[in-house]
């Protein structure tokens, strides 16, 4: 099954804003998903028709807030969204890289193929999140998507945001009473940034104070 069939809504790389190069490697990726999809639950089946749009679009658009951003760190990688999509821009910018972890034995198999396979900077941590982050380097980003609330997601990376790196967590319509819950506990400047692939979400950037 070839991604065009699969996801008819495939753009452009001049819509998704990439270059020709970086838009093979996401096709690539994303036939590598649709395959491994039949053996494990990479991404919910009812998003498969609006792949493009639903999880490409959407991982690139954390790329184009920190286009400067060398070093990353995706916590609950999953099938690879925003970790691997991340990783295929970052072919284009020497000495980049990215830190995928998953716990999940099969998902973390997965992830190390697509890298190997695309010759991707994506290096995968097979572990509990906090098992992984003590031993991380400090990245200019961390990011995590459909992972957890807010209040969770700083509590996962807080010793990554205390050495200096941004958060990047993209959230729903739920957006700013997760920011009022996580008020409570944290101390953190922030900036809410539009989707650019639904009108009700938004991305949080937020720096711990």
């Amino acid at each position: 099954m070839s991604p065009s069939r699969a996801a008819p809504n495939r753009p452009s790389p001049s819509n998704l804003g990439v270059s020709r190069e970086t838009f093979e490697r996401l096709e690539a990726y994303v036939a590598l998903l649709l395959q491994w999809q039949g053996h494990i639950n990479l991404i919910a089946p009812s998003t498969i028709p609006e792949i493009w749009t639903r999880h490409i679009q959407d991982s690139v658009q954390l790329h184009r807030l920190k286009p400067e951003a060398r070093l990353w760190v995706d916590l609950g990688s999953g099938g690879g969204l925003p970790g691997l999509v991340l990783a295929s821009i970052l072919v284009e910018t020497p000495g980049s890289a990215i830190h995928l972890v998953e716990s999940n034995g099969k998902k973390a198999s997965f992830l190390r193929h697509v890298a190997t396979e695309l010759q991707l900077p994506a290096i995968v941590h097979s572990q509990r999140i906090e098992d992984a982050i003590p031993a991380l380097p400090t990245p200019d980003v961390v990011t995590a998507r459909a992972l957890s609330s807010l209040t969770d997601l700083i509590g996962y990376s807080n010793l990554l945001l205390k050495s200096g790196a941004v958060g990047l967590f993209p959230k729903g319509r739920d957006a700013g009473e997760e920011l009022t819950e996580a008020q409570k506990s944290w101390h953190f400047t922030y900036a809410l940034h539009e989707s650019t692939t639904d009108a009700a979400a938004k991305i949080v950037e937020l720096r711990l104070t």
